[in-house]
């Protein structure tokens, strides 16, 4: 008689800096073959969408921007468009501007982190930022100062550098006076000088050769790099506007997650957002010098390797600070900060491009200017099955490989990503099961 022996191999890594969030991986392994990779997301759901309901609609941007520390201006920008949407709100063309400067403001400090901080300790070898700087001191310090320069024109132009408070619909409860900006310039002036050399620092890392065939998603715009408005477009010919999203695209539950995934409604399949996919659909938008940085870097765009996506966002860095020059460079502050309006009931969503990838926003509000309903759908729930996919994709070359090399193969592939599963500190518990 002969028996089956099975055996199993777990492995927990219970604390991981460097992704927000807090979460687990499941890998279950069945005669040498990956059977299961899946993301287990166990933070307690926040409900910011239910008590969102009830609440007046200028409520709205200073409760969204709590949904995240890293980049509130996105979850602002595109709760003040969609709800604009719903009451008819035309903006002044400065306000426009002052917008998009904010946002910039959010993808100089969010880049310069992530590139720093988050994932360069992963291809040199180290496992922080701190550890790191004892050897690329000047490397760090560089990041932490591009970083500062982002924080402080959310700061001028938002209140605050966290949770911004000047936003609302309609336009801002305040607007810079032109020497507040002005008085930015050379510091930007410089960010754009360094974030030039980062580019070439980061196209000399080692990038892991794994290329997945991806659908990319992002916003485009006509005359600019997307960033607060567009059309939906993808990599495999889709072209569609913001308010047909929710018939393109599903949210789905999972069992093994509080986090929900984002799939194609015509076939359950994944999909990619990000600075990789806005870079790989838009990079003939990009500014001189960013298009130039693009084009010298040395890799071929557009680029289906998850790991290049720390490329893109160095590129995005430039092009933020001169996107950001050429405002300031023509600002004049507009007549009114706000445009004055009285509640009506509407339906309206948008969405912007946050430093992670596409978000949306879809409201419905009453005759009193209340939220009858709300839906937000963030980056890292459109690109969660993604993450799956590319696990179960990565691993199989691997599985002869040692726990470790397995744990750290695993956490790059996710880094690469920049999942914002909250605004907590840590993210995965890993688990192999053999048998």
């Amino acid at each position: 008689m002969t028996q089956t022996v099975r055996s199993e191999r777990a492995l927990r890594l219970e604390n991981l800096t460097r992704v927000e969030g807090e979460g687990g991986l499941l890998v279950r392994l069945e005669d040498g073959k990956v059977k299961e990779a899946k993301l287990n997301i166990f933070e307690p759901p926040r409900f910011f969408e239910a008590f969102l309901r009830g609440r007046g609609l200028q409520e709205v941007p200073d409760i969204t921007a709590r949904i995240c520390g890293i980049c509130p201006v996105a979850y602002q920008m595109s709760a003040v468009h969609a709800l604009e949407a719903t009451q008819g709100i035309q903006i002044d063309p400065a306000i426009r501007s002052l917008r998009r400067l904010l946002y910039c403001g959010e993808w100089i400090e969010s880049h310069a982190l992530h590139i720093h901080l988050l994932q360069a300790p992963d291809f040199l070898g180290y496992e922080s930022g701190i550890a790191m700087a004892q050897n690329h001191r000047m490397e760090v310090e560089r990041g932490l100062r591009i970083k500062k320069i982002g924080n402080d024109l959310v700061e001028v132009l938002g209140g605050r550098a966290i949770h911004p408070v000047s936003a609302c619909v309609g336009g801002f409860y305040k607007v810079p006076a032109r020497s507040e900006l002005q008085a930015l310039k050379s510091h930007l002036e410089w960010a754009l000088e360094a974030s030039l050399e980062v580019v070439p620092w980061v196209a000399g890392l080692r990038f892991p050769n794994f290329q997945p065939d991806y659908e990319f998603v992002s916003l485009t715009h006509p005359t600019e790099y997307p960033m607060n408005e567009g059309e939906v477009i993808s990599s495999r010919g889709l072209r569609l506007k913001v308010a047909e999203y929710e018939r393109v695209f599903l949210e789905e539950h999972v069992a093994h997650s509080t986090a929900l995934h984002s799939v194609r409604a015509d076939g359950g399949t994944s999909y990619f957002v990000g600075p990789l996919a806005r870079l790989n659909l838009n990079l003939h938008l990009l500014h001189p010098q960013s298009r130039k940085a693009a084009a010298n870097c040395g890799i071929h765009w557009p680029s289906n390797n998850p790991y290049t996506g720390i490329l893109a966002r160095a590129i995005e860095t430039v092009y933020a600070c001169e996107e950001a020059l050429a405002i300031i460079n023509s600002y004049h502050p507009p007549e009114r900060a706000r445009v004055d309006f009285k509640p009506r009931r509407g339906d309206g969503c948008a969405a912007t491009e946050a430093p992670r990838g596409l978000l949306f926003h879809h409201y419905r509000v009453d005759e009193q200017g209340l939220i009858e309903s709300a839906k937000i759908v963030p980056p890292t729930s459109q690109n969660m099955r993604r993450i799956e996919d590319d696990l179960r994709q990565l691993l199989p070359p691997l599985l002869q490989h040692s726990d470790e090399e397995i744990i750290q193969a695993c956490e790059h592939l996710v880094r690469s990503y920049d999942p914002c599963i909250s605004c907590s500190t840590h993210f995965l518990k890993l688990r192999i099961e053999r048998r």
